[in-house]
């Protein structure tokens, strides 16, 4: 959403209307964008309660509202204040799970979906695999997300100075320790691995993960490191980035696309999302039958093995960064849509 309206600021007046962290609202303008976060009295299911919404929504006079789900309170926010600018939603994933609370979202999320003029899937194979899409197919739009290039491109100076054995390769994987990861799956796969295996992260599963590292004798290969505040020395050091994902909770893998940036070559699975449409198999890298430590085992020896496939792909990988995830082009691509939605080439509408 950053890399979004600081580009759309260059063209528009952009306001962000977000959640804060505490029950207090606060104003600011960060690069050009006016940004109100919301008052949150408390997180429901990941989602955040913030009553004030609606008003905070309402006091924005926008002739288009870019409305990112899934959120049922801010989906339920925009329909309670009958907002009378024009609709867009990105739709980031289906929700999964969480039939309770669906009792009580559905029909006001669908009602959303109705009202939008445009909705925004972030790739083909999400937008051909999703229920909750199929009625609205005739009106969505596949837009990539896309990073900010130049800080992953790759550092020509010194390499990083990383806790690391300088003589064995390094497997990389980054992400929330949540279930559908998988990382439990990559920690069993290297069992069968010459290399070290630097796990970033935080979530509710370190500790079931940790005494899975204990329990399979994996501590001298297996480091979990935390939260990371720059992941580009990791990323600089690494030899292959593997995104073991079981679900498709995992909607797209943005962290796939850092690591592709800067020349990695990719292992990931292939569940029913955007994971295996973003790297490819057999071009980016390589893509395995998920809940596999077997073939995720084989596919990172196979990498390994091979330095000039490794580097082939990396390259590749580097290239569709570049030319297909870049932040500029996912904001152009999103400025036509809301032209087109407009019904004018003029740039002077508000968001």
């Amino acid at each position: 959403m950053r890399d979004l309206a600081v580009r759309q600021a260059r063209m528009a007046s952009v306001h962000v209307v977000v959640a804060n962290r505490t029950f207090h609202n606060e104003q600011s303008t960060i690069e050009g964008v006016d940004v109100t976060r919301v008052g949150r009295l408390a997180t429901i299911a990941s989602m955040p309660v913030c009553p004030g919404l609606p008003l905070a929504i309402r006091r924005v006079p926008a002739d288009l509202i870019h409305l990112h789900t899934p959120n049922p309170g801010a989906a339920f926010a925009l329909l309670g204040n009958r907002h009378a600018g024009r609709l867009i939603v990105t739709h980031h994933s289906d929700t999964l799970g969480r039939k309770v609370l669906r009792r009580c979202s559905d029909p006001f999320m669908r009602r959303v979906m109705e009202r939008a003029a445009a909705i925004i899937v972030t790739s083909e194979r999400y937008l051909r695999t999703s229920a909750e899409l199929a009625p609205f197919r005739h009106k969505c739009h596949v837009i990539p997300l896309g990073i900010e290039l130049p800080p992953y491109e790759p550092d020509r100076g010194v390499a990083p100075r990383l806790p690391t054995d300088p003589e064995s390769p390094m497997v990389l994987a980054v992400g929330r320790l949540v279930p559908y990861k998988g990382f439990d799956i990559l920690i069993r796969a290297m069992k069968h691995v010459n290399a070290v295996l630097s796990l970033i992260g935080t979530g509710n599963e370190e500790e079931r993960l940790r005494r899975l590292i204990e329990s399979e004798g994996l501590a001298h290969k297996v480091k979990m490191l935390g939260w990371v505040s720059d992941l580009r020395p990791w990323f600089h050091a690494a030899s292959i980035f593997v995104l073991p994902s079981v679900t498709r909770a995992e909607a797209f893998g943005l962290a796939q696309v850092e690591a592709m940036a800067l020349g990695l070559p990719i292992i990931n699975t292939n569940i029913d999302s955007g994971v295996p449409e973003v790297s490819v198999n057999g071009e980016t890298g390589l893509t395995i039958e998920p809940n596999d430590a077997e073939a995720m085992a084989g596919a990172i020896n196979q990498l390994l093995g091979n330095n000039e496939l490794r580097r082939r792909m990396g390259d590749a990988a580097r290239a569709r960064a570049r030319n297909h995830y870049n932040a500029d082009r996912m904001a152009q691509m999103t400025w036509e849509l809301y032209q087109r939605v407009l019904g004018s080439s003029e740039t002077g509408a508000s968001e």
